[in-house]
């Protein structure tokens, strides 16, 4: 059970191979060698990997965490750890308080095809209200529609949701936006377009300030003018998914504001004044 249980609680982590290998404190190839059945762990390593998933070490290699009961079963056991996401590396002997990061444990469930290959679900208008009460719950997820991108990249974990409203314009209603799951809200950077969930508002697509370290608050602005940015409290924030790709049957409509006409005639007029003098 440890290639597949490795795999699976790095995913649950959220983590990509390499900073699971920073986590143990062994090389990035060694997580492969471990996840593919290539090597065998050493008890060291074993005893390092319990500790980090929040599990027994007899859990570690005899039960099997991908299978639906025991993944629902271990979403629970992440709930229950008093530890933020992300802050359970090593004691680096640096005892500032660690900046705001969500107030509590961020949990993860996913779905994978047949292969092991992690699966997009899609999230439609009629099942946002649902999803804020069974994102964490393996068997609502698998319920849901899935997919596949080829073209992302394997490192991550990807879901797409479909939005509605024209506060993303020229981002249409009914877009569905795919983003990458983050697990460290502090590193997200002003101005990042962003799915926000959250007890308050349910699924947003917003860009992101980051006010963390200020107040404990992100800033959601919206692409079109008309709407006013407002703050939501990182506790009231369940996932923040950075926005990668979007699909969309209605094509963004051209900028014709009268800025944007005043602009063509301009670099039409310098082109003219070019032309004459040649």
């Amino acid at each position: 059970m440890i290639n597949t249980n490795l795999k699976f609680w790095r995913r649950e982590l959220a983590l990509t191979q390499a900073q699971m290998a920073d986590k143990l404190g062994i090389k990035r190839s060694l997580v492969g060698a471990y996840e593919e059945g290539r090597a065998e762990p050493r008890l060291a390593t074993l005893v390092n990997m319990a500790r980090l998933f929040g599990i027994s070490l007899d859990q570690l290699v005899t039960t099997d965490f991908s299978k639906k009961k025991n993944a629902k079963a271990a979403a629970g056991m992440r709930q229950a750890q008093p530890v933020l996401a992300g802050a359970d590396g090593p004691d680096d002997g640096d005892d500032q308080p660690e900046p705001p990061a969500g107030g509590k444990l961020r949990i993860l469930a996913l779905t994978v095809d047949k292969d092991q290959n992690e699966n997009i679900e899609w999230v439609p208008q009629k099942a946002a209200a649902g999803y804020l009460n069974g994102y964490a719950d393996p068997e609502y997820l698998e319920v849901l529609p899935k997919f596949r991108l080829p073209m992302l990249p394997q490192s991550g974990t990807y879901r797409a949701f479909e939005i509605s409203g024209d506060s993303m314009l020229p981002i249409a209603s009914g877009t569905v936006i795919v983003g990458r799951y983050v697990d460290d809200w502090t590193s997200i950077k002003d101005g990042t377009p962003c799915i926000v969930v959250s007890s308050k508002d349910g699924i947003v697509f917003k860009r992101v300030y980051n006010k963390l370290r200020q107040n404990a608050m992100f800033a959601l602005h919206s692409d079109n003018q008309q709407y006013s940015p407002y703050d939501v409290s990182v506790d009231e924030v369940v996932e923040i998914w950075e926005a990668k790709s979007y699909i969309s049957s209605t094509f963004p409509i051209a900028d014709l504001s009268l800025e944007r006409v005043a602009s063509l005639v301009l670099d039409l007029q310098k082109q003219v004044a070019m032309l004459r003098k040649v």
